[in-house]
C-alpha cells in the first residue's frame, strides 16, 4: 500500500436508510468477502496525497445545501449481485461540481457516467444472484430516503477506515 491510499467519497445516507441497506448486505453478500459498510460512492479513486483539497471541496459542497432527497429504484442485476439503483437530480449536482473540481484527479471509472446504486451483494454465484434479485422485484415498492452530508474514506486495501464526514449544513 502507498504512503498515500486512494480516497473514496460517498453518501452519508440516513439513518433509517442506511439500516435497511446494510441489513441487505450482511444478508446477501458473501461473508468473507463484505469488508465495508453499504454505500452510496460518489468518486472510487481520488489521490490520497491531496486529501486535504478533497476534504476542502466536500466542505463547500455541503455549504448551504439540505440533505438530498433519493428516490430508491427497483433492484437490477449486476450479473454475479444485486443492487439498487437511486435516482435524484439534486445528488447529480453535486456528483457534478464535485467532478468538476476532481477533474485533473479522476480515474477512468470516475470519469464515466454516473448511476448511483446500493448493492447489496456481489461476487455471489450468478444463480443465487438471479433468485435474489427476482424475490427482491417481486416485493419492491419505490420509496425515498435522504443523503444527509458526504463520507471521506481512506481506502485500505480491502476494508475502508473513515477520514471525515461532511454534513449539508443548510436547515
Amino acid at each position: 500500500m502507498s504512503e498515500h491510499p486512494p480516497l473514496i467519497v460517498t453518501a452519508a445516507l440516513d439513518e433509517g436508510a442506511f439500516a435497511w441497506f446494510e441489513d441487505l448486505r450482511q444478508s446477501h453478500f458473501p461473508r468473507h468477502r463484505n469488508q465495508v459498510p453499504a454505500h452510496l460512492t460518489l468518486f472510487h479513486a481520488l489521490p490520497g496525497e491531496h486529501e486535504r483539497a478533497v476534504a476542502q471541496a466536500l466542505k463547500a459542497a455541503c455549504q448551504m445545501r439540505r440533505p438530498l432527497q433519493m428516490d430508491v429504484r427497483s433492484p437490477w442485476s449486476l450479473g454475479r449481485g444485486v443492487a439498487y439503483r437511486l435516482a435524484s437530480s439534486d445528488l447529480d449536482q453535486v456528483h457534478r461540481e464535485l467532478a468538476e473540481a476532481f477533474a485533473p484527479w479522476l480515474t477512468r471509472q470516475d470519469r464515466a457516467p454516473f448511476r448511483p446504486h446500493i448493492t447489496i451483494q456481489n461476487k455471489a454465484e450468478p444463480e443465487e444472484a438471479r433468485q435474489l434479485l427476482e424475490h427482491l422485484q417481486m416485493e419492491f415498492e419505490p420509496f425515498q430516503i435522504f443523503a444527509e452530508g458526504l463520507l471521506l474514506w481512506r481506502y485500505l486495501g480491502g476494508p475502508w477506515a473513515l477520514v471525515d464526514r461532511f454534513d449539508f449544513e443548510a436547515h
